[in-house]
């Protein structure tokens, strides 16, 4: 599991660009302290501020600060309305709002010092099985596809948690739209769509 720096200089297009804002204000979990009683998927007060929402993530999530970075994705992805999903569209390009939030948040790895730890072990296997390029430049390359293969897989999960201690907090509602199956998986071959409470997107109108 990655915890490198979000706010990269010189992220890839769609990748990190991601208002300072967050960083300012997550900045405050280092030194907030909930309280006991705090509640836990309660109704929202109407008068709810940022501390409230703090709150609430710091009552329900192991990781607040990546889970109220995710809430900001969401509502940079809902734009003017309350819901992200079923896609989002950049430069013609519709994709997965899961897979954008997990785009977005990958400059986070670029300089975790965990990341290296990660590219030995993705060499050791690649020459445990016998698949690794014998020239040079090949092999990094292999190297790297499967390092950003494996951080992207995390990195999913990683979004799905953030995203169901966000619906445990009260803060957004999930759903999905698509085909619908007969699957185990309630979401197979289906798109999540985040929907952010209206008092939330009031709260974070007025920190960004």
């Amino acid at each position: 599991m990655f915890q490198p720096d979000l706010f990269i200089k010189n992220a890839p297009a769609g990748e990190g660009e991601i208002p300072l804002e967050i960083e300012r204000v997550t900045q405050s979990f280092s030194s907030f302290q909930p309280d006991a009683a705090s509640p836990r998927g309660s109704p929202l007060d109407e008068d709810l501020d940022l501390p409230a929402v703090l709150e609430r993530l710091a009552g329900v999530s192991a990781r607040p600060r990546y889970t109220y970075m995710v809430l900001n994705l969401i509502a940079r992805a809902a734009g003017q309305t309350d819901s992200a999903g079923p896609y989002v569209r950049e430069a013609g390009v519709a994709t997965p709002v899961r897979d954008w939030l997990t785009a977005a948040l990958m400059p986070m790895a670029q300089r975790d010092a965990r990341r290296r730890v990660v590219f030995a072990q993705v060499r050791a296997d690649l020459e445990q099985r016998n698949v690794l390029p014998a020239d040079s430049l090949l092999a990094e390359q292999a190297i790297s596809e499967e390092v950003r293969a494996r951080i992207l897989r995390s990195g999913r999960t990683n979004v799905s948690r953030a995203v169901s201690d966000l619906v445990r907090a009260g803060l957004i509602r999930r759903h999905y739209q698509g085909f619908r199956v007969d699957h185990k998986n309630r979401g197979a071959q289906r798109e999540a769509v985040y929907t952010i409470a209206p008092v939330v997107r009031r709260v974070l109108g007025k920190v960004g």
